[in-house]
């Protein structure tokens, strides 16, 4: 394995899957890490479920400077440079940090394809509960990958 993606947000599966990643490097000794945090636009509705690349592009040129937009940027960084510091502690070296906006079933691959990744590690779960009508993304995820991918309970 040369290079491993993992996906992270701020949930408990994102935790049990970082805690696995441990194990997996010290067994795999991956070349680089490319860590991945989708931001999802939130509403009250389903309605940011079904908007499409075009409706995405328009929202996000709308919040792009906003305070909102902002909030989201900083919240994203946090949390990648938490997980990034966790993995420098334990000697992992050549760890980059990837933001991306939109799905996050449809971010994680093209990060992945990006990123010339040979492996996604994700959890299992997240905090949504849309993803009792749209299917999870970690079911996605696994489902359309064209590399190995390890869903951590």
């Amino acid at each position: 394995m040369k290079k491993i993606l993992i996906a992270v947000d701020d949930t408990k599966g994102t935790k049990n899957a970082f805690a696995m990643c441990g194990e997996v490097c010290s067994c795999m000794r991956p070349d680089s890490i490319v860590l991945v945090f989708v931001e999802k636009f939130e509403g009250k509705s389903l309605i940011n479920e079904m908007l499409g690349d075009a409706e995405m592009r328009t929202l996000e040129d709308v919040l792009k400077g906003s305070e909102y937009q902002d909030a989201l940027d900083q919240k994203a960084q946090a949390i990648l440079d938490h997980y990034k510091n966790a993995l420098e502690k334990k000697g992992v070296t050549g760890v980059k940090t990837v933001i991306r906006k939109g799905h996050p079933a449809d971010e994680i691959l093209k990060a992945a394809d990006k990123e010339k990744a040979d492996m996604i590690i994700l959890g299992s779960r997240g905090k949504r509960t849309t993803h009792l009508f749209m299917g999870s993304v970690s079911r996605e995820v696994a489902n359309r990958a064209g590399i190995p991918v390890l869903l951590v309970k």
